[in-house]
C-alpha cells in the first residue's frame, strides 16, 4: 500500500510546531478538542444498543484463500449465531473475514474504520460503519462495547489492541473479560517470551500470563466466550443478553 503525504488528524494532533505563535493554538489544538469530543459522541450514538459484542482483530494482509481467513469467518459466524454482535476494524483480510462470518451467522456486523494515509474503506460485509479520525477514540470503542476479544494473527495494530486490553484488565480499568488468541503456532513465541522473560524477571505475574488463552478451534472459542459472558451477567444479575 503506497504511502501518501496527506496528513491524518492523528498526525496533526500529535505534531508540535516550536515556531507556532501563541494565538495559533486557538485555531488548531483547541478546536481539535471539540472535534475529538464530537467523535466520541458520534461513536457512542452509533454503537449504543449493540447488545453483547465481541471485538475480533487480525491482519489486513491475510488473503481469502488462507485457512486463517476461513477460521476467522467460522469463529464470527458461531459467535453471531450465539447472539453476539461482531466488531472489527472494518478493513480487509481477517477483519473482512470476521464481518463476513457475522453476516453469515445472522448477527450485526460492525466496522470501526480509521482515517489512514492510504484509504481502503469498509469491507463489503460491514452493516454498520463507524468512521474515526483518531486511533485512541476508536480503541475505546473496541473495548467499551466488547465482552471479549478474539485476536487472530496480525501485526503491530493487532498487537496494540491485544496489549491495550491486557493493560486495562491488569490495572483494573475494565472487568476481566476473555482474551483469546487464535493460532497456537503463531503465538507460541510470544507466550514463551512472556513466561521466560517477563514472568521470570518479575515484570508480570502468573495471573497476567493466564489471561492469554490460546485456541485453535472456532467452536471452542465460541463456547468459552458464551460461558464467560453468562458467568459475568450472573454475577451482575439481569438478562444475560442485554447490557
Amino acid at each position: 500500500m503506497p504511502y501518501t503525504s496527506r496528513q491524518t488528524e492523528d498526525e496533526r494532533l500529535l505534531r508540535t510546531d516550536p515556531y507556532r505563535q501563541p494565538h495559533d493554538f486557538i485555531h488548531t489544538d483547541t478546536w481539535r478538542v471539540l472535534r475529538i469530543m464530537g467523535e466520541f459522541v458520534e461513536g457512542f450514538e452509533n454503537m449504543a444498543g449493540l447488545g453483547p459484542a465481541v471485538s475480533i482483530f487480525g491482519s489486513a494482509r491475510i488473503p481469502p484463500d488462507s485457512p486463517i481467513y476461513a477460521a476467522a469467518t467460522e469463529t464470527a459466524r458461531l459467535l453471531a449465531e450465539a447472539g453476539f454482535t461482531i466488531i472489527t476494524g472494518g478493513g480487509p483480510g481477517l477483519m473482512e473475514a470476521a464481518n463476513k462470518g457475522a453476516r453469515a451467522g445472522g448477527g450485526r456486523s460492525v466496522g470501526c474504520t480509521i482515517e489512514l494515509p492510504f484509504e481502503t474503506g469498509a469491507n463489503p460485509f460491514v452493516d454498520l460503519e463507524v468512521r474515526f479520525r483518531y486511533f485512541f477514540v476508536r480503541k475505546i470503542m473496541f473495548v467499551k462495547y466488547a465482552h471479549a476479544f478474539v485476536i487472530f494473527p496480525g501485526g503491530f495494530g493487532t498487537l496494540d489492541e491485544l496489549f491495550e486490553a491486557l493493560t486495562l484488565i491488569q490495572t483494573g480499568k475494565i472487568h476481566d473479560f476473555p482474551i483469546v488468541l487464535y493460532g497456537s503456532e503463531f503465538w507460541k513465541g510470544m507466550i514463551d517470551w512472556a513466561r521466560t522473560t517477563l514472568l521470570a524477571n518479575g515484570t508480570i505475574d502468573q495471573a497476567d500470563v493466564n489471561r492469554l488463552q490460546v485456541c485453535d478451534d472456532p467452536q471452542q472459542i465460541c463456547t468459552l466466550i458464551v460461558e464467560s459472558y453468562r458467568q459475568h451477567v450472573a454475577r451482575k444479575g439481569g438478562d444475560p443478553w442485554t447490557r
